[in-house]
Formats: C-alpha cells, structure tokens, sequence
C-alpha cells in the first residue's frame, strides 16, 4: 500500500533539487529582466536626423531632432521619420528580450507539451 503525500522511488529529493533549479532561474530571469528594462536602445532615422531612445521596458526617454530635420513645409516627413526611429529602437528592446528569454529557457519557447 502505498504511503499518502509521498513519492515512491525518492522522488521527494529529487523534487526538492528541480524546486530549487526553479527558484534560482527565476531569480536569475528577474535579475536579467532588471537590468534589461535598464538598458538603453537607440535608433536613428532620415541619415541621423532624428534619433530615439527606448528603455528596454519600452519606455520612451527621449527624441532628438537635428535642426536641418525641420522644414516647417515638411513636418510630415519629421513625423515620419520620428516613428521609424522609435519602433526600431522598439524592435532592438523585443529582440534584447526574446535573447534573454531565450538565454534563460535554453531554447525551450516558454511552450511544455502538457
């Protein structure tokens, strides 16, 4: 008759070691993602004109525009070319942060089979 609560076999240690493995990659992932989110991402657009900034939590933290970007005739074009820098410094932070999840997980994709 088997005993209530217990693992046959030992499993008990052994789940204590894979509980163990969990906690201390998940202090290693909240560590990683800390200094990611400090990290900064930047991006220029229109041949340096315009340059953005991100946090790798993707948080803006600045645009700087060169004068000679300003055409009051154009200010589409300035539009234009503050979105393209943003949302590559945007990419550069998912991609920081799809390699450190990766790093972490060993390439298993954050999928199980169960």
């Amino acid at each position: 008759m088997a005993k209530r609560g217990g693992f046959p076999g030992g499993m008990p240690g052994n789940m204590n070691n894979l509980m163990k493995q969990a906690q201390r990659m998940q202090r290693q992932m909240e560590e990683s993602q800390k200094e990611l989110e400090a990290k900064e991402f930047t991006a220029k657009a229109g041949g340096g004109a315009v340059e953005a900034t991100v946090f790798g939590n993707k948080t803006l933290k600045s645009v700087t525009i060169s004068p000679e970007a300003v055409d009051p005739d154009d200010v589409e074009m300035l539009q234009d070319m503050i979105v393209a820098a943003v949302n590559e410094a945007m990419k550069q932070a998912d991609e920081a942060n799809g390699a450190m999840i990766g790093k972490m997980t060993g390439g298993l994709g954050g999928g199980f089979p169960f």
